[in-house]
Parts: C-alpha cells; sequence; structure tokens
C-alpha cells in the first residue's frame, strides 16, 4: 500500500487578514453546488446579528473542511481536555434564522 503523499501549500496572508475577524455564530446554508457560511456577530443589546465574512465553497471543499475540523479538535481535546458546551442563557441550536439558514 502506497503512502498518501502530503502537499505543501504556502499561503499568503496580509496583515488585515492576520488579524482576524471575531465571530461567535455562523449561519450555514446550501444549495445544490455550494454551502455559504455567515460568519456573523451577536452582541448583547443588538436586535440583528452582524455578518462579518461569508465564506462560499463547493460541497467537497465543505466536506473536506469538517474533516479538518473534526481533526484539529480531536486533536486541541487530547491537549487540552474535553471542549464543554455551555447551556443556559445560550440559544439552543439550530435556531432558524430565515433565508434558509441554521446556526
Amino acid at each position: 500500500m502506497e503512502e498518501q503523499k502530503q502537499q505543501h501549500v504556502e499561503i499568503d496572508l496580509s496583515r488585515e487578514v492576520a488579524e482576524g475577524i471575531y465571530s461567535n455564530l455562523a449561519v450555514i446554508s446550501h444549495s445544490a453546488s455550494e454551502f455559504i457560511v455567515d460568519f456573523a456577530r451577536l452582541m448583547p443589546g443588538v436586535p440583528k446579528p452582524q455578518v462579518m465574512s461569508r465564506i462560499i465553497m463547493t460541497p467537497e471543499n465543505a466536506k473536506r473542511l469538517l474533516y479538518a475540523l473534526q481533526d484539529n479538535i480531536r486533536k486541541y481535546e487530547n491537549t487540552n481536555g474535553e471542549i464543554r458546551l455551555r447551556r443556559g442563557n445560550d440559544p439552543v441550536f439550530p435556531i432558524d434564522l430565515g433565508a434558509g439558514g441554521q446556526a
């Protein structure tokens, strides 16, 4: 059985993008050909979350993202312990945000 060769990809990261954008809500929707992920910021006292960034990807790349997140969460939890999801004042997901999306 042959070993899979890992590709090395060098990415360009501008200073502005490297600073990042805070998001505490992701709204995901899809069509037959793409997945749309809106990263939003839900702030206390503000009636409507503000979308900070929208990522559009193919279904194949969405699944690759899912696997990459699962792998990274597993590695994180192996080092730092289980990530516990808080209950209480947090909204219960999924919540209907209209326009075919769910958080």
